[in-house]
């Protein structure tokens, strides 16, 4: 039996076969990358370090996640603390962490200088400046890590070319719709990104969860202030290293970052404002992302496949090479519990993330910490109450 197929029906065809092959591209990705880190044996390098922790509110595991980073299997290192005001909820349960452990060196700073719109990134300048190491750890404050964290981040600057390098993150969402879409959704699709851009051109970015860099790299990039008025803090520390000539890696070292409960439009604030980001920092790489929309290109391509079994084909190849490689990235390669337990969301994250990347296009504008801002050439400029309307 013949079947004939019009052009525009074939382009649509074809167009659908790219975020398959992008599915198998990422799975091979993540089996090379998790393989190869494995297998690498550990450099005896322990330099003394300073774990740069800014600091906002609290949320449902926060005394656990201060206490993992004084129970490091380390030698030396410091701890300090800034939050935006004394008031703030995390400062008592940051005293208690320092009673607990009397043996960490722990510092808890306020009040640091406005320099730009990123409130986070002005408490990161005012952390370096009073960090004792030459190294500089960074990570949010709602990050959990293991004993060997530190071992295993700053291994690499053993190398001195290495500029960054920053850690995959797994998943604790408390028993929520929203948080458990946000968790699946970065385990098993936004990191796979990562791996096929270490695979085919090298890493030109950092991940945020967690940041290792040095005062050297720091200054050859303008130092933090540089990024005070930046919303991609964590791309850009990555990428102006990468331009400065220094080398920027992913860790094999996974640490755990928290996923409270969310409402609906909470969940659906927090993933525009990730999506316009990317959107407003990598315009032509966001574009690209259309086409690693495998379901609605599949859902599309069945139903304007000229057979039935076309369309099944489809249908078929995306739940296969989707699940594979949420299993290779998420589930082997970073061990999340969260995406292992909710596998059968992998769906409708994917329905609603194309939702959020159509919607990202709407404006130029986030909200972050409770203010709006727009977005001009990738720095945040406050908009008014009355310029909202």
């Amino acid at each position: 039996m013949t079947i004939h197929v019009s052009i525009w029906r074939l382009a649509i065809l074809l167009l659908a076969l790219a975020p398959l092959g992008y599915y198998l591209v990422a799975t091979i990705a993540a089996w090379r990358f998790f393989k190869r880190e494995r297998a690498r044996t550990l450099p005896d390098f322990t330099p003394p370090v300073s774990l740069l922790k800014p600091v906002r509110g609290v949320d449902f595991a926060t005394h656990e996640n201060f206490t993992s980073f004084c129970q490091q299997n380390y030698p030396e290192y410091e701890i300090l603390f800034c939050v935006n005001e004394l008031s703030d909820p995390a400062v008592p349960v940051i005293r208690q962490v320092m009673a607990e452990h009397p043996e960490r060196r722990i510092r808890l700073l306020s009040g640091a200088a406005q320099l730009g719109s990123n409130r986070k990134v002005n408490n990161l300048a005012l952390l370096a400046s009073e960090a004792q190491h030459e190294i500089l750890v960074q990570s949010d404050g709602d990050v959990r890590v293991g004993p060997n964290y530190l071992r295993e981040v700053v291994a690499p600057f053993h190398d001195a070319s290495v500029g960054v390098a920053s850690c995959f993150y797994r998943g604790i969402a408390e028993k929520n719709l929203g948080a458990e879409l946000e968790a699946v959704g970065a385990s098993s699709d936004f990191f796979a990104g990562a791996l096929v851009a270490d695979w085919m051109e090298g890493v030109m970015f950092a991940l945020g969860a967690s940041v290792t860099t040095s005062k050297k790299w720091l200054e050859k990039i303008g130092g933090y202030e540089a990024l005070a008025n930046l919303l991609a803090d964590d791309y850009e520390i990555g990428n102006r290293v990468h331009q400065a000539g220094g080398r920027v890696l992913l860790c094999r070292e996974m640490v755990w970052t928290m996923y409270p409960a969310q409402t609906a439009r909470s969940f659906w604030e927090h993933q525009i404002r990730w999506a316009r980001t990317v959107r407003l920092v990598r315009p032509a790489s966001f574009f690209g992302l259309l086409f690693t929309h495998g379901l609605p290109w599949a859902l599309l391509a069945a139903v304007v496949a000229p057979a039935a079994w076309i369309s099944a084909g489809f249908l078929f190849a995306y739940v296969l090479l989707r699940f594979v490689m949420a299993w290779v990235v998420g589930g082997w390669g970073i061990g999340d519990e969260v995406l292992r337990e909710k596998f059968w969301l992998i769906p409708l994250r994917d329905l609603l993330n194309f939702a959020v990347w159509l919607g990202s296009f709407a404006s130029n504008r986030v909200q972050w910490g409770g203010a709006v801002f727009a977005i001009r050439n990738g720095e945040m400029v406050g908009v008014s109450a009355s310029d909202r309307k």
